[in-house]
């Protein structure tokens, strides 16, 4: 029987282990992906040797072995190297394969900028985990925000989950890793937006003006005519919900409408707050991690009264057509750009398909490297010679 302290330590053990908000699958698919390039590589350098005539004597013989000669004979030494690689060295290259994405893995940035409000934090919570056909690996997978880089978020989300291998490449990421971008960006105070004047769309403008007729004829004659100010400020961190049929954001916002008279105090006419949801639909584009985002729900009420906020029933079209028109393409212009999913320079995510679980969201894709395995190596391996014969990494080696 197993003793009561040993349990006990196994429950410690648990309840302080990190739960991923990011989990990587490379499969054998990706690896052989590998060895046909390394194969290709090879072939590139026999092809590069050349031999050049021989000619000569020895006693009373002479001698010319011209290059048609060696072409002749190339027929049964190519066929007698490629057995060799296929029965040799192809699998060396299948391990070297598995050694070389651990290590190209490991001179991707563990934590870096994603923008100048935010970071991205992919430390591996513990040793890739490798089976006959695949290799897993557990990432923090968490935002934070630049002004405070120590900041730490808890991750109470359901952990993803990896399950098929037909694809070369498989990514999951929970709920909790676009609720840390959110938590971040928004203590970075990114999620604010002020509209002035000319800023302010003129048919908004109109029906603000004759909302607040009653209160805006009651003030001086050199505020009635000034610019009008609209203030959107989110006013605690968005959500994430990954439900099987889609991703949604909701979002809550206060709305300050007032006048601002030119060297005077602004004039405040009303404050709202909008609870909206909006949909995500995610992809990726090359290393990137997308977001376009559309609104789907939206809803406004007063902070003073039930009374004004049945007041405040016209002004949900407008307002409605201003989050779509103005709101919405600011914020799919900062999302369209994407955060980086740890892969080494010159292999891309290709032919993407997404797939939402309850609770988090996977997508599996080929890899295409789109720069030449020899330049991918220089350009990733920090030092060393990756040769075939190097031993495998202890964090890479198959578990029982």
């Amino acid at each position: 029987m197993t003793p009561l302290w040993a349990l006990f330590l196994a429950f410690i053990a648990a309840t302080h282990a990190e739960t991923p908000g990011c989990k990587i699958r490379v499969t054998s698919k990706a690896l052989e992906l590998v060895k046909q390039e390394g194969l290709k590589f090879l072939e590139q350098e026999l092809e590069t040797i050349t031999i050049p005539d021989l000619r000569g004597s020895e006693g009373p013989f002479s001698y010319n072995i011209s290059e048609k000669v060696y072409d002749f004979l190339s027929t049964f030494i190519i066929s007698g190297v490629r057995f060799l690689l296929n029965q040799q060295i192809c699998p060396v290259l299948h391990h070297a394969g598995l050694v070389l994405l651990n290590s190209l893995l490991g001179t991707v940035p563990v934590r870096s900028a994603v923008d100048q409000y935010v970071g991205i934090d992919y430390s591996l919570l513990s040793d890739p985990v490798t089976s006959a056909s695949n290799l897993d690996m557990n990432f923090r997978g968490a935002f934070f925000p630049l002004v405070e880089a120590n900041t730490s978020f808890p991750n109470r989300a359901v952990e993803p989950q990896l399950q098929e291998d037909e694809r070369m490449v498989y990514v999951a990421f929970s709920e909790f890793f676009f609720d840390s971008a959110m938590d971040s960006y928004f203590q970075a105070g990114a999620f604010r937006l002020e509209l002035v004047g000319d800023k302010v769309p003129k048919d908004l403008d109109m029906v603000l003006r004759a909302t607040f007729f009653g209160s805006i004829i009651l003030l001086s004659p050199a505020v009635i005519d000034a610019p009008l100010k609209l203030e959107l400020q989110v006013l605690a961190p968005p959500r994430c919900t990954i439900k099987p049929s889609g991703t949604t954001i909701s979002v809550t916002t206060g709305l300050v409408i007032a006048l601002v008279p030119p060297d005077q105090p602004q004039v405040q006419l009303s404050s709202m707050t909008m609870d909206a949801r909006l949909s995500a639909k995610m992809g990726l584009r090359g290393k990137a991690l997308r977001a376009q985002m559309d609104l789907r729900r939206f809803r406004i009420y007063s902070n003073q009264s039930a009374l004004e906020s049945l007041a405040l029933i016209p002004l949900q079209a407008p307002l409605k057509t201003l989050l779509q028109i103005v709101v919405m393409p600011l914020l799919n212009d900062r999302t369209k750009r994407g955060v980086q999913i740890p892969l080494p320079e010159g292999i891309d995510f290709v032919e993407e398909v997404v797939t939402n679980q309850a609770g988090f969201l996977t997508i599996g894709a080929d890899l295409h490297f789109t720069k030449g395995l020899r330049e991918v190596i220089e350009k990733n391996q920090p030092s060393g010679d990756l040769g075939p014969t190097s031993s495998p990494p202890q964090s890479v080696a198959p578990t029982s």
